[in-house]
């Protein structure tokens, strides 16, 4: 009798257990000290028109605690565009415009067409600011451009191409239901270009003679953008702009006149090394001299400047003068694509918390923002809900909920809430 007595008493703990088990298995759990997140498969709810994301290339949180998501309609392809032709093949899909604003509740509030873009910002006005050939504001109610950031005339001829750095309208012509082969790093990447020694060392000429011409003290964006963040009390825009690896450029925000700029280390723009050997590095290795490449970047309530070297899992925290802190590494044996890209902060008053995406690891790193200790992580590689597949971009509202855009396969804005 008292085993059965045990047995029903067993059954009827399963279910507990079992929901349990699932409810740990939706809260993403954090080591130690580090904030604990909830997935929320509810948000965003589906698109309409029978649209679908492409690679997602910018995020922004609004005063309303509402999203900006930039994303590139160009990585779809044939297969997924099919509601494009006349008469319709499929029931889906159809290209998306590449800005698209989400409310908190999930739903598609607003949308405007600036092009292909990467990296993006939007002030308490409203105007949104998108980093293409240089930075472009828009009136998101028109879609129309009311602004844009002086640059240099000439591509650099060390660029290895793709959209960071192209003007509006200046991708591949949209012929409807005719779409690319996919996102970037879908498929084999393609075999690197065979030069022969005369092309190679005329290529060399060229570059070295571009940056004769454009020091990196050119006080102009020169290369493609990555990221932008504004500082509206402070009447400020900080732009990294991604010539010779990577330097910090800021820009009165009314006026987008150049202020200042640095390179890695506090660096000077008089100062940063045209010698590529500087930005050499090895994963595990010393940390280069210059900024290494994909370079992100956030302002903290106290005034410093938190710049993501991605490409040499680092951060570098300077002054808004571009005064050397400190250096926190990374995961540093991350390598190809690197560990620290996009960077957010706690919502507390104090900042505690650094929130880091990273794209190669598929994690949310959680660092404390006075020593850069690792003190969690948040997440996996994967194509359920609550993973990432090219954990691309990262953005966090005023109640600390994190919204994350992916490239890859991902291809898709997620949203985790705060448990604790």
């Amino acid at each position: 009798m008292i085993h059965i007595a045990r047995r029903h008493a067993l059954r009827r703990l399963l279910p507990l257990v079992t929901l349990c088990a699932i409810a740990l298995h939706v809260v993403l759990v954090a080591q130690g000290d580090a904030p604990r997140y909830r997935f929320d498969p509810d948000w965003p709810k589906p698109l309409p028109n029978k649209w679908k994301l492409g690679g997602i290339t910018g995020l922004a949180v609004d005063k309303d605690d509402n999203v900006w998501v930039l994303n590139r309609p160009g990585d779809l392809r044939d297969l997924e565009l099919r509601a494009e032709l006349n008469p319709p093949t499929a029931a889906c899909c159809v290209r998306p415009p590449s800005m698209v604003h989400i409310d908190k509740n999930g739903n598609v509030i607003g949308s405007f067409d600036p092009g292909i873009g990467h990296g993006m910002d939007v002030d308490s006005k409203g105007f949104v600011y998108v980093g293409q050939d240089t930075v472009r504001k828009y009136d998101p109610k028109t879609g129309k451009q009311v602004g844009m950031v002086a640059r240099v005339s000439e591509p650099d001829p060390a660029s290895g191409g793709g959209t960071a750095g192209q003007a509006p309208g200046s991708g591949p012509a949209r012929v409807p239901g005719r779409g690319s082969a996919g996102p970037l790093g879908t498929f084999p990447a393609a075999p690197p270009a065979v030069r022969t020694p005369a092309e190679q060392a005329a290529r060399t000429a060229a570059i070295a003679a571009y940056r004769v011409k454009y020091p990196p003290s050119t006080p102009m964006i020169v290369g493609g953008i990555e990221e932008i963040r504004l500082d509206e009390a402070a009447n400020e825009m900080y732009v990294a702009d991604n010539y010779l690896g990577g330097r910090v450029m800021v820009f009165a925000l009314d006026t987008l006149a150049f202020k200042r700029g640095w390179g890695a280390y506090g660096h000077k723009l008089s100062e940063v090394s045209t010698n590529d050997a500087d930005r050499a590095y090895t994963p595990g290795g010393p940390m280069p001299k210059e900024f290494r490449g994909h370079l992100t970047l956030n302002v903290s309530n106290d005034g410093l400047v938190y710049a993501a070297d991605r490409n040499a899992n680092r951060i570098h925290v300077t002054k808004k003068d571009g005064t050397y802190v400190k250096e926190f590494i990374l995961a540093p044996t991350t390598g190809d694509g690197g560990s620290t890209g996009g960077v957010g902060f706690s919502p507390d008053k104090a900042q505690k918390f650094l929130y880091i995406s990273d794209l190669t690891n598929n994690h949310i790193w959680f660092l404390n923002r006075e020593d850069g200790k690792v003190v969690g992580q948040m997440g996996s590689m994967g194509e359920n809900g609550g993973q990432w597949f090219g954990l691309h971009m990262i953005a966090v509202d005023s109640k600390g909920t994190i919204y994350t855009g992916e490239v890859f396969n991902g291809e898709r804005v997620q949203r985790f809430v705060p448990t604790r």
